[in-house]
C-alpha cells in the first residue's frame, strides 16, 4: 500500500528541500496533493505524531538519564503527575517489574540542580520506595524506524560515525528552535522558518546540513504513534552480559531491525542487567520471538522482558526552553521550605 510506503519514507528519509511532499510523491509515483491528503489523514488518525528534527541531547550540552522508580500502586497517579511536569521528561511508562515506573530525564546545560539532585527531589516528592539511575555508558543504536511495509530485512548494519564538535552559534540555536517544531502540512513547510530567520532556502538547508554532519541533528523525520501504526507491543529487553563481552554483544543486539534503542548501562546491587535493547513488534508474540532469537544468537541466558502496560508521556524535548529554569526555581523553593 502506498500509505505504508509513505510512512516508511517519512520515517527514514524525509527530504530537506523546499517542496518535500513533492519529492515524496515522486518517489512513490503519485502527486504532491495526494501525499498531503494522506499525511493530513494520518495526522488526524493519530498515526503520525510529529515531523521535525531529532537532536542529540548530549551534543546540545544536556545531561540525560534513564530512571526507574519502585512505587506502590496507590502512588502511581500522583507520581506520574509530578514527574511529567518536568520539561526534561520525554518518555514515561509503567512496566511489568517491581521497578515499575520508567522515565527518561534530561536537564539543561545551565542546570543548578544537576541530574542526580533532580532525581533525588523527584524520588522524595513522589515517595518512591527505591530508585535507580541508568545513564548511557555506550550507545550502540538509536533509530526509531518502524517497518510499516512488512517487507524490509530483519537485520541491518549499524554504522559507526565519529562526529567533530560543533559550537552552537546564536543562529544555529535559533534554527534548532525552529526545526524542533512540528512542520505545517503545506507544500512549502520550511517557508515559515526561512521567512522568520530571513534566510534563503540554500542557506537554511546548508545550516541544517551542518547540524546533521556534526551529529547535533540525528535526522529529520516523522515520528509515529507505534500502536496506531500497528506495532502494539514494545519490550525493553534487559540482559546480563559478561563485562569483557558486553560491547560486542551490544552490537549484535543493535543489528536487529526491530531494535530501536540499544545501550550499555551501569549495574547496581539491586539491578544487574547491563545491556538494554528496545524491541518493537506487531504483538507480544512477535516481540517474544525476536527476543528469543536474540538470546540464541548471543547465548545470553539471563535476561528479562519489561513490557510497557501504560504510556504516560511520549514527546520530544523542547531545547532552549525557559521551562527548565522555571521548574528548577519552583523545585528549589519547595525543597527549601520542606527542609526548614
Amino acid at each position: 500500500m502506498i500509505r505504508n510506503e509513505l510512512l516508511y519514507e517519512m520515517q527514514h528519509n524525509f527530504p530537506l528541500t523546499p517542496y518535500p511532499f513533492e519529492v515524496l510523491a515522486q518517489r512513490l509515483g503519485t502527486t504532491q496533493e495526494e501525499v498531503l491528503l494522506m499525511v493530513k489523514q494520518l495526522k488526524q488518525e493519530g498515526v503520525i505524531r510529529q515531523t521535525s528534527a531529532i537532536f542529540d541531547t548530549k551534543r546540545l550540552g544536556y545531561h540525560s538519564c534513564l530512571v526507574a522508580f519502585e512505587l506502590s500502586k496507590e502512588k502511581i497517579d500522583h507520581a506520574v503527575s509530578m514527574i511529567n511536569q518536568h520539561p526534561g521528561v520525554s518518555h514515561n511508562y509503567l512496566r511489568n517489574h517491581h521497578f515499575n515506573l520508567w522515565f527518561t530525564l534530561a536537564v539543561a546545560p545551565n542546570s543548578r540542580l544537576g541530574i542526580e539532585k533532580t532525581v533525588t527531589l523527584l524520588k522524595e516528592a513522589v515517595g518512591a520506595d527505591d530508585a535507580i539511575m541508568l545513564p548511557t555508558l555506550k550507545l550502540f543504536k538509536i533509530s526509531v524506524k518502524m517497518d510499516t511495509t512488512g517487507t524490509k530485512a530483519k537485520r541491518e548494519e549499524v554504522k559507526k560515525v565519529i562526529h567533530k564538535p560543533l559550537t552552537i552559534t546564536p543562529e544555529l540555536q535559533t534554527l534548532i528552535q525552529h526545526l524542533q517544531q512540528d512542520i505545517p502540512l503545506i507544500p512549502e513547510p520550511f517557508a515559515p522558518i526561512k521567512e522568520a530567520m530571513n534566510l534563503s532556502y540554500e542557506k537554511l538547508f546548508s545550516l541544517a546540513e551542518v547540524l546533521k554532519s556534526h551529529g547535533v541533528m540525528r535526522r529529520f523525520a516523522t515520528i509515529l504513534n507505534h500502536r496506531k501504526a500497528g506495532f502494539l507491543a514494545n519490550a525493553m529487553s534487559v540482559w546480563v552480559a559478561p563485562k569483557e563481552e558486553a560491547e560486542a554483544i551490544g552490537e549484535k543486539l543493535a543489528s536487529f531491525s526491530a531494535v530501536s534503542h540499544c545501550y550499555l548501562r551501569p549495574t547496581y546491587p539491586n539491578w544487574h542487567y547491563n545491556l538494554f535493547a528496545m524491541v518493537h513488534g506487531k504483538n507480544q508474540e512477535e516481540c517474544d520471538a525476536i527476543i528469543e532469537e536474540m538470546a540464541q544468537e548471543t547465548r545470553l541466558s539471563e535476561y528479562k522482558k519489561l513490557y510497557s502496560s501504560v504510556e504516560f508521556k511520549k514527546e520530544r524535548l523542547v531545547y532552549f526552553s525557559k521551562r527548565f529554569e522555571e521548574w528548577e526555581e519552583e523545585a528549589m523553593k519547595r525543597y527549601s521550605q520542606s527542609a526548614s
